[in-house]
Parts: structure tokens; sequence; C-alpha cells
């Protein structure tokens, strides 16, 4: 097995099943779209697609859906080197409903427990999460038993090494009440040192809301860099010595779900490439627009190309006019 991974993520997998119909709700769609699903796993493959070599610490289940899901995630760029198969719970199916430019409900399918749920600490590859360039964790992993363990043995292993990054990432369906989340994550946060989230999550964390104190708590906590995602005001990013606003690009919205894991991959590829703060949320920023802006997500995320052009100035409409084009011409 490879121990040289450049971007390591834990946590979910599953398979995303999308409507191939917009602004209906579930009850009333005729056809739907399979695809890689699980936003630690989503982030793997957007690292992938940016040119960093990448796996994910996750689950399973002995069913064909989980044959798909580490076919697909091969496929997509991403060893499954790292992907447990539980005989005892099937693999997770979320499905949406798709309503732009902002409602998009998420319907889980992980009863009564999910295989990337049940990571044991026995499963931890702790020498290559000791030496991955950076390690991706989602706070859903500490949601309960027997992944929370194997997460505290996780980061005993990182020893908070550089670029050990926590996406807030709260589901409120995957914690019995909001102050455990509170409870565990304020247990694990000095030992990451790049936090990221909006409003909701940081007031899970750190009990703030307001951009600036959302970000100083962070920062007070341990972290080194803190993101805060702010939606239609943008993003804003602190470390001890900085302070950058990005504003947001402007799209017409397909669908939003991918977008923060489209973030996320870019912003792995700008800290391991040793760009600026603003370069870094400015290059994640292109990219999650890139990916609200289709409908899927994993298959959607973007190339180095496709954030460059759109930071240069290419609007995400004729980049996506473009990609069409290309994609027609495949099939004559």
């Amino acid at each position: 097995m490879p121990t040289d991974v450049a971007v390591l993520t834990i946590g979910r997998s599953g398979v995303d099943i999308y409507p191939l119909q917009i602004g209906v709700g579930l009850e009333d769609v005729q056809t739907f779209g399979k695809f890689l699903g699980g936003s630690p796993t989503n982030v793997a493959v957007a690292a992938a697609r940016l040119g960093h070599s990448a796996a994910v610490l996750t689950g399973v289940g002995s069913d064909p859906f989980g044959r798909f899901v580490r076919r697909e995630m091969v496929r997509l760029g991403v060893t499954d080197d790292f992907v447990i198969t539980s005989t005892d719970f099937a693999t997770p199916v979320t499905f949406c409903e798709i309503f732009p430019p902002d409602h998009f409900p998420l319907y889980f399918y992980r009863q009564p427990s999910a295989p990337d749920m049940q990571l044991r600490t026995s499963d931890m590859p702790l020498d290559v999460i000791e030496a991955a360039k950076l390690f991706w964790v989602s706070v859903t992993g500490l949601s309960a038993e027997p992944s929370r363990s194997a997460h505290y043995a996780a980061l005993a292993a990182r020893d908070r090494a550089r670029h050990t990054v926590l996406d807030l990432d709260y589901r409120p369906m995957f914690w019995s009440s909001a102050r455990e989340a509170t409870e565990q994550i304020r247990k694990v946060l000095g030992q990451f040192t790049v936090a990221v989230g909006n409003a909701e999550e940081c007031e899970i964390a750190v009990g703030e809301t307001a951009p600036d104190r959302a970000a100083d708590a962070l920062l007070d906590a341990g972290v080194e860099i803190a993101i805060v995602k702010q939606g239609p005001m943008g993003t804003l990013a602190k470390s001890r010595d900085q302070r950058v606003v990005v504003p947001p690009i402007l799209i017409d919205v397909v669908n939003g779900l991918g977008a923060g894991d489209a973030f996320g991959g870019s912003l792995c590829h700008g800290l391991l490439s040793g760009w600026s703060l603003e370069r870094i949320v400015a290059g994640a920023s292109a990219a999650g627009a890139i990916v609200a802006s289709r409908l899927e997500c994993s298959t959607a995320m973007p190339s180095v190309d496709e954030v460059e052009a759109v930071l240069a100035g290419t609007p995400v409409a004729e980049l996506n006019n473009a990609q069409r084009k290309e994609l027609a011409d495949d099939h004559h």
C-alpha cells in the first residue's frame, strides 16, 4: 500500500442519487443520476483532479453500491487502498432535491449506521496519516463510536503536523444534540492547523456566528488559519497576522451541494502549493462556483486550467459552454 499520499481524507462515502428534473420534489421526479458522494470523498476527488495523489479512509458495504463507490473512486483518481468493507451495514445512499438557487434538501439513508462510521482504531494506517502532506477531517466522524475513537487515534498519530484541516461540516441528523457536537469539536480543535466552516458551523464549534469573532475564536483555540464562509458575502480568512475577504463569484446556481467540497479540494491544492492566503481562498471560491453551476458533485470537480481561467476573469457560464461543446464533440 502507498504511504506517500499527498491528500488524505477521512469520513463519509456513499452514493449520491440526484434528480435529473430540477425544481420538483422527489415524489414527482421521474429519473435520477447516480454519483460518488460523501463530503470527504468528494474533497479527495477534487484534490486529485487538481493533480495531487489522494486517498480516503472510509468504509462501504459488501454490496453493489459499495463496489460502485470503490470503482468510481479509482476512476476519479483516488486510491481505495484504505476503504474497509462492512458485511453488517449497507453502503449509504443520499437523495437530494434541487431547487435553485439556494434550496437543496438532503435525505440520508444511513440507518442504523453506515460503514464509514464503523472505522476502528485498528483500521487506521497511522504511518500514512503521519506522512500525508495534508490530512482532512470532517466533524461527522466524531459523532459516534467506533469512528470517534478511530479519529482520536488518527489525530494522535498526526500530532498536529502542518496542514491538518478540520471541516466543521456540521449535519444535525448525525448528532444526538448540538451540545454533543460542540463538546466533541472543542475536544479536538487544538489538534488542527486549519479550520473551515460557515456561520452555523462556527456557532457549534466556538459559539460565534459573526465572521470576525468566529475566526478569532478559532485562532484562539489553536488553529493557524481560520476560514469562515459567508455565502453571498464571500469568504473571510484569518491567520495571526492576516485578514482576507474574498468576494463571491456570481453564477447561475444549478446545484449548490458540491460547492463546499470543491472549495475544500482547492483549499488543499492552495495550501500544498504554498500560495498566499488570498490566492488560496480565491482559488477555492472559484472551484466552488464552478461546481455550483453544474448538476453533479464528484464528476464536476474542476481542473487546474478551469480554476485558473475563472481567476483570470473567464465567466463560469462561458467555461461550462466550452465544456458542453467538448463533450458533444466527443460523442460525435
